[in-house]
């Protein structure tokens, strides 16, 4: 969890917008498609006109079997890789309309944690962290060493700064990749597969810090994942991609709802799991109170 830090409250935070329902979308995809070649000829249709509006604070969920597309779809939204058609917005600017030098900017607004951790190998975990901010430029070595303590301290790994990646965990690996995505000051966190490499004790403590990123700094977080668990335990709204495309979207909330009447298998599966997790936890409650009233008794 984060600590309660003093100095985190230095933290520079993200362009919000009204949680409301009418509020413009922090993140808009409309009608966006992306092809590969094929080398043997043809296409791969990997993200078919999609269109989707995530609102600011929100932690939206795209999940899919393997090949769906769901990370292709995750990368349109900071142009890693540009759609063929179709526009992305973000905070209000639409990205695919921006020169080179104007985008570079706009992605200082856009962390991204990868499955692999793409750290350097050969940089300590302060200058891992650093690299964003040395690379946009502006800061002096004050304010860039008191922007990686905070960002290091957010993530409980403040102890660690003069380590090297091969001698961290894969938690803690992942733990430094956040951190440097957060350096900037994101307004938005992009997450591809962020758990798969990691086991389920490790999993469970990367997804609070996840969580109490969001509450604490408002980061709105997309998060792509095959796990069933992952989604559930996190995400406010998920969406379904099958071949490409949205097969259907929903709120987590509504899980009970739609054990049965999502449109698609892998929704009913994860509306099923969702909902079973909220039954355990409302029957602990019930039995708490239950041993609470026999003791006043």
């Amino acid at each position: 969890m984060i600590p309660n830090l003093t100095h985190a409250a230095t933290m520079t935070k993200p362009t919000q917008l009204p949680l409301t329902p009418e509020a413009t979308p922090l993140i808009r995809v409309a009608s966006a498609h992306k092809s590969f070649a094929l080398p043997a000829g043809g296409q791969f249709h990997a993200v078919r006109d999609v269109s989707l509006s995530v609102r600011a604070g929100d932690i939206f969920g795209l999940i899919g079997k393997s090949g769906a597309g769901k990370s292709t779809l995750l990368r349109l939204i900071n142009l890693l890789e540009r759609p063929d058609r179709g526009t992305i917005s973000v905070g209000g600017r639409e990205l695919t309309a921006l020169s080179k030098r104007e985008l570079r900017a706009a992605r200082a607004n856009i962390g991204m944690i990868f499955q692999q951790f793409n750290l350097l190998q050969n940089a300590s975990v302060f200058d891992n962290v650093a690299f964003p901010l040395r690379l946009r430029g502006g800061l002096d070595k004050a304010r860039i060493a008191q922007r990686v303590e905070e960002c290091l301290a957010l993530v409980e790994l403040g102890a660690k700064s003069d380590s090297y990646p091969a001698r961290l965990s894969g938690g803690q690996k992942q733990r430094v990749a956040i951190a440097r995505a957060l350096a900037s000051g994101p307004a938005v966190l992009l997450c591809d597969e962020p758990t798969s490499a990691l086991d389920a004790e490790t999993t469970r403590a990367l997804l609070a810090t996840l969580r109490d990123i969001n509450r604490r700094l408002g980061v709105t977080i997309v998060i792509v994942s095959h796990e069933l668990s992952v989604i559930g335990d996190i995400c406010n709204h998920v969406a379904v991609i099958e071949d490409g495309a949205i097969a259907e979207q929903f709120a987590l909330a509504d899980a009970a709802r739609l054990q049965h009447a999502a449109l698609t298998t892998l929704g009913r599966e994860l509306a099923r799991h969702v909902a079973a997790g909220m039954a355990g936890i409302a029957g602990a409650i019930g039995a708490a109170d239950t041993r609470k009233e026999a003791l006043h008794a």
